[in-house]
């Protein structure tokens, strides 16, 4: 009797038993494709396994943000703990602006909250940045002043990542200020990741103008440089707009209407000052302008308000943006009669301090400067450095000194007609030179100017501007510097 394995087998069994190998070759594959990318996954838990703060602290420290309870996370403290959750070396907390970055916030946030945790990644249309400052880091400072020597060590070590432009950036570094403010030492320092439009800040720091399209395996980078990066410091300046009572003005989100502000009472006001004034204060990290590069961005904001589905991402917007600078007067002030299309010397009188003496000093507007600008960095409208890179002999000659974030100093330049600016913002040549300041005085009257253009840091808005009454705008030092960390050589 032949056995079943010694019988030929027919042509449509063989074809049966091929297809039966490929199928089970293609289910191995599948398997082995899969065991591959979990087992990829560990290891890249693994490398990322010292910025996770260990789960009964980042409980207990967004329980605390979500009550807006210091004490919301004590019982987080009162359970066992496992053996396996040791302190973190470097503990990384990331504030994202989903909103940035066209469609690949909420992808990154969810990239984020795989490699480190879910609890360390906040979305900023859910957790504010003072409402970690307040709560979830003063749960650690709490029960590290009671002994937890984890919570203390964290606290120390803790270091912060923001997702988002520069507007995103500086909202976190102006919560982070409380910090000095009330002496709660350190402040943990700051990395960007930068998502928005310009990105100034992030270039100046060393964490380019724009995220790579290959973000995946660049964030891995971007984590890796926020625990390694050096420390380095940053410049702000503290405004306070004095203007008269009754005029409706609507501010940027960085100003806020205040009683408790006043200006320098030493130096003489020009123009008359009415029985009432109102007062907002803010502060700014890049720039403070004004003029027609404002009242250009003033357009753009308005426009993308309206129509934010023409401006989804950086490239829109800067094709939109020059175009109203071809429309809002920049290239045919010679060929117009309007006065608010003349020089800012119609309106504008300016006094600066300079380092190191106590007394006010009048500065020249000179007649064919549109927008005036006084700037922190040396990064402006999307990496242009419009200061220049100023020979020895010239900054000698001048006064000056080499510009930097962290000198005390901000460089007040000016931009004439559109062409001009145009020259400078490619960089063929600098802008006009006018001053280097540790404080600004600039005293706004109207005459036949109905309204000025201002912005801070990107943000505009349009001053109501009276015939009688002077505007004050004060800029001052903020007595502390922000902490950054550097992105560069890394």
């Amino acid at each position: 009797m032949e056995k079943d394995s010694d019988k030929p087998t027919p042509a449509g069994d063989s074809s049966t038993s091929r297809a039966g190998m490929r199928f089970a070759s293609k289910e191995t594959s599948a398997i082995g494709c899969g065991f591959s990318n979990f087992t990829s996954f560990r290891a890249e838990k693994q490398d990322f396994a010292k910025l996770a703060m260990p789960q009964y602290l980042r409980s207990a420290m967004l329980d605390a943000i979500r009550k807006q309870d210091v004490n919301g996370g004590d019982q987080h403290f009162q359970m066992p703990r496992p053996d396996d959750d040791p302190c973190c070396e470097t503990p990384l907390v990331v504030f994202i602006n989903p909103k940035s970055g066209g469609r690949n916030g909420p992808v990154l946030k969810e990239r984020l909250q795989q490699l480190i945790s879910e609890e360390q990644v906040f979305d900023l249309q859910d957790v504010k940045p003072h409402e970690f400052v307040r709560y979830g880091l003063a749960c650690l400072e709490k029960w590290a002043e009671n002994g937890d020597s984890c919570a203390k060590e964290t606290r120390t070590n803790i270091r912060i990542v923001v997702a988002g432009g520069d507007g995103t950036v500086g909202w976190v570094l102006g919560c982070l200020g409380e910090l000095h403010t009330k002496g709660r030492l350190p402040v943990p320092p700051v990395a960007i990741i930068p998502l928005g439009t310009g990105n100034d800040l992030s270039r100046s720091f060393g964490w380019g103008g724009s995220f790579p399209f290959s973000w995946k395996s660049a964030i891995k980078r971007t984590l890796q440089r926020a625990t390694t990066g050096p420390i380095c410091h940053l410049d702000s300046w503290h405004v306070v707009v004095q203007m008269p009572g009754g005029q409706v003005v609507d501010p940027p989100h960085s100003l806020k209407a205040t009683e408790e502000c006043g200006v320098d009472q030493t130096l003489k006001i020009e123009g008359q000052v009415p029985d009432k004034v109102n007062f907002y204060e803010g502060v700014f990290y890049n720039y403070f302008s004004i003029g027609m590069d404002a009242q250009v961005a003033y357009g753009f904001h308005n426009f993308r308000n309206e129509k934010p589905y023409l401006a989804q991402g950086p490239v829109s917007n800067k094709i939109i943006y020059s175009g109203y600078s071809c429309s809002q007067g920049w290239f045919l002030t010679p060929c117009m009669s309007d006065p608010t299309l003349r020089g800012l010397n119609n309106i504008l009188s300016i006094h600066i301090k300079r380092v190191n003496c106590p007394d006010w000093e009048p500065i020249t507007v000179p007649e064919s400067v549109r927008a005036i600008v006084a700037l922190n960095l040396r990064s402006y409208g999307s990496g242009r450095n419009p200061w220049g890179n100023l020979k020895p002999e010239y900054l000698e000659k001048r006064g000056f000194v080499e510009a930097n974030a962290d000198d005390g100093l901000l460089e007040i330049f000016g931009l004439k007609q559109g062409w001009h600016a145009s020259f400078v913002m490619v960089e063929l040549i600098s802008a006009k030179h006018i001053a280097q300041a540790s404080s600004i005085r600039l005293e706004l009257r109207g005459g036949e100017w109905k309204d000025a253009f201002l912005q801070m840091d990107g943000e505009p808005w349009k001053q109501p501007m009276s015939r009688d009454y002077s505007t004050i705008v004060e800029i001052m030092r903020v007595p502390f510097q922000s902490v950054m960390i550097s992105g560069q050589g890394q």
